[in-house]
């Protein structure tokens, strides 16, 4: 049975790859950060009482900016394969929180390499995925490839930039097979809803049952190329099970604006969205990225990666996810139980 080990597993996309690995018959692993709430609820689906038989998904405490920590479960777990998906991911807040981006972020990803440098020489081989991101592109003219020249526009996307090429350093420097997934956005019912798409997803869906009276957004003329999450944690397994390790671009291919976005939400949620979005000053980043449109050739070509949710499916999913969200929200307020939403 291989083995994985996954940071950042309680995230969108960790809690993804973990149902996808568990379904190849994979043991999992899971690095999460302590804290004095439960913050593993997207992992409630497949989560087991360890002490129960036949468990193949563990979790271990630890945190990116912990190198000794990282070591050490490393060399307890002894995995096959690495995902490192852990990140702090809002490009908004590394603004405000510069430091503390680059330290998870980029010296993360060393802490991560340092670790796998040493278990290779001392203990045997591993494969490792890093997570990059297609607002490393930032300011570079689509559409974006592999051979594109990065532009980053954030603290959040100098600090993946700077983590991409420790990995290529590290591949070259030291032969390990680490490889780089450049994906573009791809979102879920997973997703935070402090990002855009399920801000405006749960939003809708709350305005549309008297929850909440207003939409505050930032810039709605900015392009993105939107695909579906359980897609894209494919295209990562994939890269990790091709005989070379190299860097791929991950990307449907089509880019769409945030007022696109709106549009297809509202009307599938039934509300003409421009009565309840108003823009709000404080949601403009200080550099904008204005589109991102990636080009997944090589992928699709050497992987067999294609995308298989479009962009009116992935809005409808979401929308429907958060009708039915705040359907229930609306009959626990009802009953006399408060809660809420924050423009955050």
């Amino acid at each position: 049975m291989k083995k994985a080990l996954i940071t950042g597993i309680t995230g969108q996309d960790g809690s993804f790859l973990a149902e996808f690995l568990l379904a190849q018959g994979y043991e999992v692993h899971g690095v999460i950060r302590r804290a004095s709430t439960f913050n593993t609820a997207r992992l409630d689906s497949i989560y087991a009482d360890p002490h129960e038989t036949n468990v193949r998904l563990f979790l271990h405490y630890g945190d990116m900016t912990d190198a000794g920590g990282l070591r050490k479960i490393l060399e307890q777990v002894r995995p096959d394969e690495i995902y490192n998906l852990a990140a702090q991911s809002h490009v908004r807040v590394s603004f405000d929180q510069p430091e503390y981006t680059a330290d998870v972020v980029a010296t993360g990803t060393l802490h991560v390499l340092e670790a796998v440098r040493d278990y290779s020489r001392n203990a045997g081989t591993v494969r490792l995925y890093q997570a990059g991101s297609s607002e490393m592109f930032g300011a570079a003219k689509p559409p974006q490839d592999e051979s594109t020249c990065f532009h980053p526009r954030s603290p959040y996307a100098v600090s993946k930039v700077a983590a991409h090429w420790y990995c290529v350093n590290y591949r070259e420097a030291y032969g390990l097979f680490v490889v780089n997934g450049i994906l573009f956005n791809h979102e879920s019912s997973r997703r935070g809803e402090t990002f855009v798409t399920r801000k405006i997803t749960k939003g809708l869906a709350r305005i549309k049952h008297g929850l909440q009276d207003k939409l505050y957004l930032g810039n709605l003329d900015a392009r993105r190329d939107w695909g579906y999450a359980g897609d894209y944690v494919e295209a990562m397994w994939r890269m990790m099970q091709h005989s070379k390790p190299d860097d791929y671009v991950i990307a449907t291919g089509e880019s769409h604006s945030v007022r696109e976005f709106l549009e297809v939400a509202g009307a599938f949620a039934g509300l003409d969205w421009s009565r309840y979005v108003e823009k709000d000053l404080r949601y403009y980043r200080p550099t904008e990225v204005d589109c991102l449109l990636g080009d997944s050739s090589k992928a699709r070509r050497i992987l067999g990666w294609t995308p298989k949710v479009n962009f009116e499916q992935l809005v409808q999913m979401m929308v429907r996810h958060d009708l039915e969200g705040a359907e229930r929200e609306l009959v626990l307020a009802s009953a006399g139980h408060k809660g809420g939403m924050r423009n955050v």
